[in-house]
């Protein structure tokens, strides 16, 4: 292959599809890895869906994908907490797939005296949900937040993330959380323990400068950028300016990484 890494991180949202639309090549690119034996995990910042259910859908869009290819930052934040607190007390803001992986992991999912609030995309939020978040956290439980993506791309554009309701907890309780998904390290260092290689044999693909790219350089990985959801040609630039960050390759689509990817290209 045109490239030195041995595995790679992909994100989802943005790189893979928007909303319920495959982004173009995207099934290709995956039948090119695994028609080359290169192995790869699906990395995302979206906490409402199992890996199961992620696999389900990439299937569904005809991108060839299994649930241990899935790593979530839902799962995650359950491993960070069942690895330092097994059976801890916890609160959750989000959504099922969520709940799901704190439960698998041991965890006690409860809203009395909960010791953490774990707190991801919840499209229900509500003034009360605020409420009981900002009670439980200025009570003294430990707020761990799965992603801090203030937009999600979808097939209509741009919604608000998990990282836009923090916002407002952040603001009400004056408390920083403990950020479990992209930009931080902690769910690609998980993700490349689970691939078996180190950060350096490891490269992170996606369209996001701010989540995917800088995660990558934080967790010592090489980055791909793909010109193909938040990141564009237009705001490139500025991206590159607010991050410090040039990634080690651009391409303005997934076909370009393919032929990248067989060796025909740059």
């Amino acid at each position: 292959m045109a490239f030195g890494w041995k595995g790679f991180l992909i994100d989802l949202d943005g790189t893979m599809y928007h909303g319920s639309k495959r982004v173009a090549g995207a099934d290709e690119l995956i039948a090119e890895l695994n028609k080359q034996n290169i192995p790869f995990l699906f990395v995302t910042n979206n906490s409402s869906r199992t890996p199961g259910e992620v696999a389900d859908s990439l299937r569904g869009m005809g991108i060839q994908a299994q649930a241990d290819q899935v790593c979530t930052s839902a799962v995650g934040a359950a491993r960070y907490l069942a690895e330092r607190e097994p059976g801890a007390r916890v609160a959750v803001v989000g959504e099922a797939g969520l709940v799901a992986a704190l439960e698998e992991a041991g965890l006690e999912v409860t809203e009395d005296c909960p010791e953490y609030v774990v707190q991801g995309i919840d499209r229900s939020f509500t003034y009360e949900t605020l409420r009981k978040a900002v009670e439980w956290i200025t009570g003294g439980a430990v707020y761990i937040l799965t992603n801090p993506d203030l937009l999600l791309p979808g097939q209509d554009g741009l919604a608000p993330g998990a990282g836009t309701l923090s916002a407002a907890i952040q603001a009400a309780t004056g408390v920083k959380p403990v950020t479990i998904g992209k930009p931080e390290s902690i769910l690609m260092l998980q993700a490349i323990e689970q691939l078996g290689l180190t950060a350096a044999e490891t490269a992170v693909i996606g369209d996001n400068m701010l989540t995917d790219i800088s995660a990558g350089s934080r967790s010592g990985c090489g980055t791909i950028l793909t010109l193909t959801g938040v990141t564009t040609s237009d705001n490139l630039e500025h991206y590159k300016e607010l991050t410090g960050i040039t990634p080690d390759q651009i391409f303005g689509n997934l076909y370009e990484l393919i032929t990248a990817l067989q060796g025909k290209g740059r």
